[in-house]
């Protein structure tokens, strides 16, 4: 038995012992498209009784998505970077989250802590001679979730292609492996795009000359983009994703790749979706190279390729060139992914085309995808500034450097015919000729900045700052940072999680009635320390709460904490405070000593009892908040 295959058999397991290892209150990575590690998905939802408040992120996945359902609610919660249609209604319903993000952006978040995973769950190739597994069809963001994650599991998977470029991830990086035979996960080939996409085809590929760089993803409008190309020569590509609709160019030879700027001779990726026949094909392909979203999707990077032709779609795009890619009103339909990263490199690129390419109409030719204003809740992906080219099955309108006024009859004339009359009135209607002027006023922001400070304690600085709604997520991992003696001297009781909704409610606070200060560190922003207080109106006193992360105590934070938060309470004309403090918390009675108020014992209730009234001031002689401020 060689070294590796015998590191590989120290690591492997079963799929229920592999997940036995992910705690409560992590954040999972799970592997993207094709390559979802569908047996540890199972194992995952098979092990949720025992889990909760774990938050599960992807990018795409193709798999049935069992631990987005109703049943798994308090144990999973997905959040989404890209939303596929096996978690769409989970996020309309509320049960799972959509971060929207730019693509190349994506791998930075994952390393940075506040998003940093704690698990990624993985799917790869077997090990080489040599020690390295490959990511194959999908290296997008999983590279960094798996440089990042603390505990990385991984299904070994013959089935698996080896790929080539920034693919490889050495076994001695995984923790726990377990085998599989089971088929990637496929996309549907598409079949011959109907008159509409063929249409939109051949608008788009009269834009494309000899020597284009292409970008194009999947589905049935780049699929019809492809079929006219099939006279162009010397051709390359650079794109975040492709499918079997790429194939025949390049198997006919009219993609080459040979007039590129960044690595000629191969075509750059990040993904793949497609069928087994694509997957074959890229098994230890050299022609093909898969680096990671943050390369692969950056403007400067795709920019220094000449004549980057790059092809993305729309849901609906209004007079002004403003384009609607991720939502159908306030339902969140998709993603950004890559549009913007895209439309931006090609834009830079000498000779490049950015092309927004969608049919003219959806449900069955009764709603108008070229639309006088964007619908309520619409979000706009790609702005009105960013936009060159729109394209439909009536043609293609150029809109860079256009006015208002050019880009509404551009726009107007490549829309369904049975709605120009309407897009026209509304051009007259708005005067398309000027500036709206129209000023919208905003409600101030009643949360309390002059209350933020930079405190050094020890060797490190924090950010001290009043809580807000925002901080909910933040809270729940500081939550799971304590030990059970912790929580129950926070508590008073054996605490095993803490929900979204409660974390969101001990967040919201309302800087009177109810308050809270945080320590937060630098750049992360992790919470290591929490004081709060909620007035009881009848007494006039606010009770009060601390908690200082284990691993931060004994540094005076949690009396820097106290101590501020008195300020305030003083300020909001509250008589005084009180607290409650466990028998065995002598840490927090040493706190309350400090800063000089008296400490009862209550043998009756076995606690400890604090009520301190603050000497009546005049207003002027209130602590005065500092001046210097943190970002908040």
């Amino acid at each position: 038995m060689s070294d590796v295959a015998r590191k590989l058999a120290g690591k492997l397991v079963t799929a229920a012992e592999a997940i036995s290892h992910i705690e409560s209150g992590r954040r999972i990575f799970l592997g993207s498209g094709g390559a979802e590690p569908q047996t540890l998905v199972r194992g995952l939802c098979d092990d949720a009784e025992r889990l909760h408040d774990v938050e599960v992120c992807s990018l795409l996945t193709l798999g049935a998505a069992e631990h987005v359902k109703e049943r798994f609610l308090g144990h999973f919660r997905h959040n989404a970077y890209f939303i596929g249609a096996n978690v769409r209604q989970a996020v309309r319903e509320g049960r799972a989250d959509y971060t929207p993000i730019f693509l190349s952006e994506i791998p930075e978040l994952l390393r940075t802590r506040p998003q940093r995973p704690d698990v990624a769950l993985v799917q790869l190739a077997p090990p080489d001679e040599d020690g390295f597994c490959s990511l194959g069809i999908h290296v997008d963001i999983q590279l960094a979730a798996v440089e990042q994650a603390r505990l990385v599991i991984a299904e070994i998977n013959p089935n698996m292609p080896r790929t080539h470029g920034q693919s490889r991830v050495p076994l001695d990086k995984i923790d726990w492996c377990v085998e599989t035979r089971t088929p990637l996960l496929e996309l549907p080939v598409s079949g011959t795009p109907d008159d509409i996409a063929l249409e939109i085809g051949m608008h788009v590929a009269r834009l494309v000359s000899n020597g284009s760089c292409l970008q194009l993803g999947i589905g049935a409008i780049p699929d019809a983009v492809a079929r006219f190309l099939d006279d162009r020569h010397h051709l390359g590509v650079h794109t975040e994703m492709f499918s079997d609709g790429l194939l025949p160019l390049i198997e006919a030879g009219n993609v080459d790749n040979s007039q590129k700027s960044v690595l000629p001779g191969r075509i750059v990726t990040s993904f793949t979706m497609g069928s087994r026949r694509l997957y074959e094909w890229l098994d230890d392909n050299p022609k093909v190279e898969f680096y990671p979203s943050d390369f692969v999707n950056d403007p400067r990077v795709i920019a220094q390729n000449d004549r980057v032709v790059a092809i993305n779609s729309a849901l609906e795009v209004d007079l002004t060139g403003q384009v609607c890619a991720d939502s159908i009103g306030y339902r969140f339909y998709s993603g950004i992914g890559g549009q913007v990263d895209f439309i931006r490199g090609a834009a830079m690129s000498k000779g490049g085309k950015p092309i927004i390419a969608l049919p003219s109409t959806a449900k069955g030719g009764n709603l108008s995808r070229i639309v006088p204003k964007l619908a309520e809740g619409a979000g706009v992906v790609t702005s009105r500034g960013d936009v060159h080219w729109v394209v439909t099955e009536y043609g293609a309108a150029y809109l860079h450097g256009k006015t208002i006024r050019e880009r509404a009859l551009a726009l107007a004339s490549i829309a369904h015919p049975d709605f120009r009359k309407e897009l026209e009135d509304h051009i007259r209607e708005k005067h398309y000729g000027f500036v709206d002027a129209s000023v919208f006023r905003h409600d101030l922001d009643p949360y309390p900045h002059e209350w933020t400070r930079v405190r050094s304690f020890g060797d490190e600085e924090l950010t001290v700052r009043p809580l807000k709604a925002e901080d909910a997520t933040k809270l729940r991992s500081f939550f799971y940072t304590h030990s059970l003696e912790t929580i129950y001297h926070r508590y008073f009781t054996v605490k095993r999680d803490l929900t979204p909704d409660e974390a969101l409610h001990l967040c919201s606070v309302d800087y009177t009635q109810r308050m809270a200060f945080g320590a937060f560190t630098k750049g992360d922003e992790r919470i290591v320390a929490v004081a709060r207080y909620d007035l009881h109106p009848r007494s006039g006193f606010a009770e009060t709460a601390l908690v200082v992360g284990e691993e931060w105590r004994a540094r005076g934070i949690g009396t820097a904490l106290l101590s501020l938060l008195a300020d305030y309470a003083k300020t909001k004309d509250i008589r005084g405070i009180r607290a409650e403090i466990a028998a065995g918390n002598q840490g927090m009675v040493r706190i309350h000593r400090r800063l000089g108020h008296e400490v009862k014992w209550d043998s009756v209730g076995n606690v400890y009892r604090i009520e301190h009234v603050f000497p009546r001031k005049n207003a002027s002689d209130a602590p005065a908040p500092e001046t210097r401020e943190a970002t908040a």
